[in-house]
């Protein structure tokens, strides 16, 4: 398998895509509240990221045969929502965990990250579940350096969270990002050490830990975009596009 490198120059125009994608979720996070609407998170990312130069990584994004294009700026997806939850008339309540999920173009390039968010006093398990998840993607990225292989980054994501008790989403996957929001090949959040390519320098990558409180298994809602828990559990969703380097990955959608 050959994955794509990216020249400086282009790892450049990552890092202001990621910037404004970071920029843009940091004010997501600090406004999204209980009362509030699910839609009206899209309208402050598409005017945040149109403010910062930015073009939208999922709007119109194709999706499975029959299915619209992506219609929205980000997903937000609420407790036993997976992934993809399209913005709309839902109201948000007290206790609801929220991920919210963004990706931008910036001359070419792309960002894309995620965060899961408490609304108010959350449950406790459902704080470690985030938490466990946000561990779970720092390990994948601490894992992520030239000499080691895919599969060490997936194995670390895997064994972080299964030791903290939490199930991984395996029917849905991190991935390689660049000219592409989606480019080969796929990163699970599960694997076995030593195997898959090497990673080298240059080469850059979406990791995100989808994990549950119950089992890992999903269905997909009839609209053919929001995946839910099968067995209606709870799940977070934690993201950051990285990038390769001869020490410790750049994470480019940090501030």
């Amino acid at each position: 398998m050959s994955i794509i490198i990216k020249s400086d120059q282009e790892i450049e125009l990552m890092r202001r895509a990621g910037r404004i994608v970071a920029i843009v979720l940091d004010i997501l996070k600090s406004q999204v509240k209980p009362g509030m609407r699910t839609e009206e998170l899209d309208i402050i990312a598409d005017k945040e990221m149109k403010r910062l130069d930015g073009v939208s990584s999922f709007k119109g994004y194709p999706g499975l045969p029959g299915a619209i294009r992506y219609p929205a700026t980000v997903c937000v997806s609420v407790n036993d929502e997976i992934v993809h939850g399209i913005p709309g008339k839902r109201v948000l309540h007290e206790g609801d965990i929220v991920s919210i999920d963004f990706g931008a173009i910036y001359r070419g390039y792309h960002g894309d990250a995620a965060v899961t968010v408490g609304l108010g006093q959350v449950s406790p398990k459902a704080k470690e579940l985030m938490e466990t998840t946000d561990g779970a993607l720092h390990a994948g990225i601490a894992a992520a350096h030239a000499g080691a292989k895919l599969g060490d980054v997936s194995a670390a994501i895997q064994q972080y969270a299964e030791s903290h008790g939490f199930s991984v989403i395996r029917e849905y996957t991190g991935h390689a990002i660049g000219q592409k929001l989606h480019e080969e090949p796929q990163v699970p959040n599960f694997g076995v050490p030593g195997e898959g390519p090497v990673l080298r320098k240059g080469m850059t990558f979406a990791l995100e830990p989808m994990l549950s409180t119950g089992g890992w298994l999903t269905r997909l809602d009839g609209n053919q975009w929001t995946v839910y828990t099968s067995d209606g559990s709870l799940a977070a969703h934690f993201e950051h596009t990285i990038a390769i380097t001869d020490g410790e990955a750049e994470v480019l959608t940090a501030l």
